[in-house]
């Protein structure tokens, strides 16, 4: 059954400043890229070239059918170091943000997608005890400048990461390759302690967290403070976690350890972002099934996810990410219908739903996977940067001039 939904209803896709733009030479990733040795197959160069290319971008999801567009402003470009504010930084993102307007593209902004300064870094990072006055202070200047025409904002994206990562998604050499760049980047920044909010180390997770959490909270009373109607939120990393028989306690104990402190936290947010890639099956020992638990891409996966968050937190829900990963289009093109009936589902039963984004618009750089994984409904020519259009944007395309046209039930 698919489910119509309203004008109000957010049909995007979300894309990352340092993931698609390029060239952000004075943030924390880059600096970590380019110290030997580095967790990342390869440096991210130019990406996309997404911060010259904005327009096209913007004009690719308005030829879907879409409504909005999530995008992020990156902090080491808007104070490059510490209390200097770069003017031209903030006058392209205010390009950006007319440019959706214009378009008829609501802006979501996320406000930390990852990466950071690297004078920040060389602080410690989110460890920092003035990191949250930092980042408050930062989200102040970009509200100040844009903050009337944001529609929704995201203070931070997926601070839960790293723990579910270390759940079973990455083997422990690539704990002890982040390890090693950390050690790296240390010597060559002349400080103690260089960290990240993407490339952590296990004994740590608890101190970021704790540093993220009050990042939030400031954030979140930066920006209501300046606009007291901006729905405000974070987005959390979740996967849709099944119990075999006998798995429950499993699941939950999992499920606290990944989610607990965040829904507990955001229970006064506006709504909660979820992010979904994937199911996990818990069975009394641990993960089962196929890749220790981690199952091939799972369509439904996503209406499991966001009937947990809601159910666990009591707040509406915006898909601020979902999508899958793969070397054959073909394979997304089935994927997103089936994916986007089980969200059908869920907001039939009632879950609160805000809006979806695709993730992602562009193949672009995957972090420590680099330019590896396949994530976009449009294929990037790395020397040209000429985006192409797959089939899987105009299934996505498709999918949602279907609920847009779809008669409502009396």
């Amino acid at each position: 059954m698919t489910i119509p939904t309203p004008a109000s209803f957010l049909w995007g896709v979300a894309t990352a400043g340092h993931q698609s733009d390029g060239d952000d030479t004075t943030s924390d990733t880059s600096f970590l890229e380019l110290t030997a040795p580095s967790v990342f197959a390869e440096p991210s160069g130019t990406a996309c070239n997404s911060w010259e290319l904005w327009e096209r971008d913007l004009d690719l999801a308005v030829d879907m059918g879409l409504n909005a567009f999530r995008f992020s402003v990156e902090w080491c470009r808007v104070e490059p170091e510490v209390g200097a504010i770069d003017e031209a930084a903030l006058a392209h993102y205010e390009d950006v943000i007319d440019g959706c307007v214009a378009r008829g593209l609501a802006p979501i902004v996320t406000f930390s997608h990852f990466t950071a300064p690297h004078w920040f870094a060389r602080r410690g990072s989110w460890l920092a005890p003035e990191a949250a006055e930092d980042f408050a202070r930062f989200c102040g200047v970009v509200m100040d400048r844009i903050g009337d025409r944001i529609a929704v904002a995201v203070t931070l994206n997926e601070p839960n990461l790293q723990r579910q990562l270390a759940g079973g998604f990455l083997p422990p050499e690539v704990w002890e390759a982040h390890r090693a760049n950390l050690d790296a980047a240390s010597a060559a920044a002349g400080v103690e302690r260089y960290r990240a909010g993407n490339v952590q180390i296990p004994e740590e997770f608890d101190a970021f967290e704790e540093g993220f959490e009050r990042a939030h909270v400031a954030a979140k009373a930066a920006l209501k403070a300046r606009r007291p109607d901006l729905p405000v939120g974070l987005s959390l990393a979740v996967a849709d976690d099944v119990a075999a028989p006998g798995g429950e306690a499993e699941r939950d104990r999992v499920r606290e350890e990944c989610y607990g402190r965040w829904v507990r936290l955001c229970a006064g947010d506006d709504f909660i972002g979820v992010q979904n890639y994937e199911r996990i099956v818990h069975g009394p020992d641990g993960r089962v099934a196929a890749g220790g638990g981690h199952t091939p891409p799972e369509p439904d996966s996503l209406g499991g996810a966001v009937r947990y968050i809601h159910e666990a937190s009591g707040v509406p829900v915006l898909v601020s990410e979902h999508g899958i990963n793969t070397q054959d289009d073909a394979e997304r093109c089935a994927f997103l219908p089936a994916a986007l009936a089980s969200l059908d589902a869920a907001i039939a039963d009632g879950v609160p739903v805000l809006g979806y984004c695709h993730w992602t618009l562009l193949d672009n750089f995957e972090w420590i996977f680099a330019y590896g994984p396949r994530f976009g409904l449009h294929a990037v020519d790395r020397e040209t940067f000429v985006r192409t259009a797959k089939e899987s944007a105009r299934v996505y395309a498709a999918e949602v001039a279907r609920r847009a046209a779809a008669p409502v039930a009396r």
